[in-house]
C-alpha cells in the first residue's frame, strides 16, 4: 500500500469513532448468543444470511442500513432462508451460530458432510465489511465454504483479500469522503475458487438523500460514509444480489456503480 493510501486508511480507522455516537451503540450492552432466533441446527438445504453491523452499531438498531436490509428479508418470509444480524466485534458469536446451525447429529463435531452443505451468505456496512472477510476466513479454518460476502464501504485490517473458501464476492465502496473511505479493490486469494463479481465505486453526486437517522457529527465528518449507508438504491442492489444466490429473482441494476 502506498504512502497516501496508508494515511487515508490510518484516518479512516480515527475518525469511525463520531459513528459511535449513533443511536444503539453496542459499547455499553453488547450483543449475546441470545439475540439469535436461527433454530438449530438447521435443516439441510437451508441458508443462513449474517449481516455484519458497522462502526459501534448494536445488532438490533433498526435504523441502521445492515438492520434494515436483515429485517426486509425477514419480513419476506422466504423458504428455508434465515437472517441474523452481528455486532462486528462479535464474530464469537456468529462462530457459535455456525457450529450450531450445521451440528446436525448434535456431536459438536462438525463432519465433512456438515461442513460441506453449509449455504452461508455474509455481508456486512463499514466496520462489518471488514468483519465478513474475517469471518470467512474463521471458516475456512472450519473447512465452511461461504457462497457470497458483500462489502459495502469496507473500513478495517485485512478488508482486501478474499479467502478461497468464498465462491462469489462483490465490493461497493465510495472514494469521495475526505476522511473515510472503503476498501477499493478486492481480490481473490484463489481465482479457481472465487469469483469477484466486481469491485463497485459508488458515486451518487447530485442525488439527495437524507442521513437523517445519522448524528450531526457522522454527517458533518463522514459524509459520503452516511450518504452511502443511507442510499436506498445501493442497499437494492445488495439485496438483489442476495436474492438472486438464494434463488428468488435475477439480480438487476449496479448500473450506478463504477466498475
Amino acid at each position: 500500500m502506498s504512502p497516501p493510501a496508508r494515511l487515508a486508511r490510518v484516518k479512516s480507522l480515527l475518525l469511525i469513532p463520531v459513528l459511535c455516537l449513533s443511536a444503539g451503540c453496542s459499547i455499553l450492552h453488547p450483543q449475546t448468543y441470545r439475540s439469535f432466533t436461527t433454530p438449530t441446527p438447521m435443516q439441510p438445504n437451508e441458508c443462513l444470511i449474517v449481516g455484519f453491523m458497522g462502526s459501534w452499531e448494536s445488532w438490533n438498531s433498526d435504523q441502521r442500513p445492515v438492520r434494515k436490509l436483515a429485517l426486509r428479508l425477514q419480513a419476506m418470509q422466504l423458504p428455508g432462508v434465515h437472517v441474523e444480524t452481528v455486532e462486528n466485534a462479535r464474530r464469537d458469536l456468529a462462530l457459535e451460530l455456525v457450529r450450531k446451525v450445521l451440528d446436525r447429529n448434535g456431536d459438536d463435531v462438525l463432519d465433512a458432510n456438515e461442513r460441506s452443505s453449509a449455504r452461508v451468505i455474509l455481508y456486512g456496512h463499514s466496520f462489518g465489511g471488514a468483519a465478513v472477510l474475517k469471518f470467512a476466513r474463521q471458516l475456512k479454518e472450519l473447512g465452511v465454504p461461504v457462497l457470497l460476502t458483500i462489502q459495502v464501504d469496507s473500513v478495517g485490517r485485512d478488508d482486501s483479500i478474499v479467502p478461497s473458501n468464498v465462491a462469489q464476492a462483490a465490493n461497493f465502496y465510495q472514494h469521495s469522503g475526505l476522511l473515510i473511505r472503503g476498501q477499493p479493490v478486492i481480490r481473490s486469494q484463489d481465482p479457481e475458487h472465487t469469483v469477484i463479481l466486481g469491485n463497485f465505486r459508488y458515486d451518487a453526486h447530485g442525488q439527495r438523500i437524507s442521513t437523517a437517522d445519522y448524528p450531526w457529527p457522522a454527517r458533518l465528518f463522514a459524509r459520503a460514509h452516511t450518504r452511502m449507508a443511507s442510499d436506498p438504491e445501493l442497499w437494492q442492489d445488495v439485496e438483489e444480489l442476495i436474492l438472486k444466490e438464494v434463488g428468488q429473482k435475477t439480480a438487476v441494476g449496479l448500473g450506478s456503480r463504477e466498475k
